[in-house]
């Protein structure tokens, strides 16, 4: 059974829930040699930040490369640096709101992304997509803990690609195939694009780079994306060259927070305020408010950035009032980038239905079919595991297997089935685990579950 995403209905309005999304380039952040300072003084940048922008979901792009397991000997932070962003950061910001997903680091490269989210309105399912490049580009599967999921048993996925793309005025060609090889990636994974969020730094210069045209531009409209400041706001119209024109982009522009290229260090890049490279791209679903979650019109905003900053520091005259200080300076030391956000809205699900999501291989779709004729797992799970089964899996034993998030078996049990429901007590710890069940040696279904 999938998850299935909650309703917004627009009559129930105070059932609306909002999901901020932030897209943050943080310049070598944790990164050994420190590029820019101590580790605990930059926890405090992004603890004033995060504090101000108040995001639900963080997506960390540029920072330095943890190592995710033993035989991984290409990272640049110290081990378990993840934990001290949490402790010291987040959490300092917010106590016991944040959590991350499990990162990787398949290009072996000394930067790489995260993402972090509020682990009171979201949860973790899993990696569906890692595209190794000059760093991992993965898709991350989030689900929302809609406060009537213990009734109707149902909810939805949130998709997120984070993304750091190739930087300079000549790797526009590079640029592209790294997304077209994301892009190939997510297609063999779904029908079409779900509710998800394709965001980061990446590094585009104009609309018309084959980054952009393949994000935006698609000839398959099933995979194409939306670019909020251009549609639906209509605040901005195409052709857009930023690199060129960056005063008709004064409003989005993300970098640089910095004028000159030694203060407050020389990491990254100097010249004030001179182009948009972070963007968050948003699905059809999104947009259109398909399945009901929709995104809040006018909402995407640079943190910081007032519209005066062509050329300027973010803390050069004129004043910048758009956020406090104590923001504004901590923007200034933490990154030469800009974050950027969006806001999402969802509301509770009070019928739980909604539109079938579209993630699965496409080669096995009619055995999709098949197998859904023949079972039907209940899901998410509390303190039983049901099974509904069809009459032609009768007098057949099946295996039930399952493990967690990092390969431990947790169950396996055979069952003989006599009737069309089999219910086991279930012992799984709270958390998110796949589910397989067989049959004479044929795989039936495997299945994402969650234990309440």
């Amino acid at each position: 059974m999938s998850f299935l995403f909650c309703c917004l209905m627009g009559s129930a309005e105070a059932q609306t829930d909002t999901l901020r999304v932030m897209a943050y380039n943080v310049l070598n952040y944790g990164q050994i040699p420190l590029c820019q300072g101590p580790n605990n003084v930059y926890h405090a940048y992004l603890d004033t930040i995060v504090q101000f922008a108040n995001p639900d979901i963080i997506g960390l792009e540029k920072m330095g490369s943890i190592k995710s397991a033993p035989t991984d000997y290409s990272y640049s932070a110290e081990i378990d640096f993840q934990d001290s962003i949490l402790k010291y950061a987040l959490n300092k910001a917010f106590p016991g709101r944040y959590t991350y997903c499990p990162f990787t680091n398949n290009a072996h490269n000394n930067d790489f992304s995260m993402l972090f989210y509020d682990q009171n309105k979201l949860g973790f399912v899993a990696i569906t997509c890692n595209y190794p490049s000059t760093e991992d580009f993965n898709t991350y599967k989030l689900y929302y803990k809609d406060p009537n999921l213990a009734v109707n048993n149902d909810t939805t996925f949130l998709y997120v690609t984070v993304n750091h793309d190739i930087s300079g005025s000549g790797s526009a060609t590079d640029r592209g195939a790294q997304i077209a090889g994301v892009m190939t990636q997510i297609k063999s994974k779904f029908a079409h694009l779900a509710n998800m969020v394709n965001m980061g730094d990446f590094n585009v210069r104009n609309s018309y780079e084959p980054l952009y045209q393949t994000l935006t531009a698609s000839a398959d409209t099933n995979f194409r994306y939306y670019d909020p400041p251009f549609y639906p706001d209509a605040v901005l119209s195409y052709p857009a060259d930023w690199d060129s024109n960056p005063n008709s982009f004064a409003a989005q522009l993300t970098t640089s927070t910095r004028y000159d290229g030694s203060i407050p260090n020389s990491c990254g890049t100097s010249g004030g305020g001179k182009n948009w490279y972070d963007h968050i791209f948003l699905s059809p679903w999104i947009i259109n408010n398909a399945n009901y979650i929709a995104y809040r019109p006018h909402s995407f905003r640079v943190i910081g950035n007032d519209g005066l900053r062509l050329g300027k520091s973010i803390n050069s005259a004129p004043t910048n009032t758009s956020a406090p200080a104590s923001v504004i300076n901590s923007l200034f030391q933490m990154s030469n980038k800009y974050p950027v956000m969006v806001d999402l809205l969802v509301s509770r699900n009070t019928t739980g239905t909604s539109l079938p999501d579209p993630e699965g291989h496409t080669e096995y779709a009619a055995n999709q079919i098949m197998q859904a004729e023949q079972l039907f797992i209940l899901n998410p799970v509390n303190d039983q595991l049901t099974v509904q089964l069809s009459e032609a899996l009768y007098g057949k034993t099946i295996l039930i297997d399952c493990v967690d998030m990092v390969g431990r078996s947790r169950m396996h049990q055979s069952c003989f089935v006599n009737a069309g429901c089999i219910q086991l007590p279930n012992q799984l710890e709270t958390g998110v685990y796949s589910l397989r069940i067989s049959c004479d040696g044929v795989e039936l279904a495997r299945k994402t579950i969650t234990r309440l």
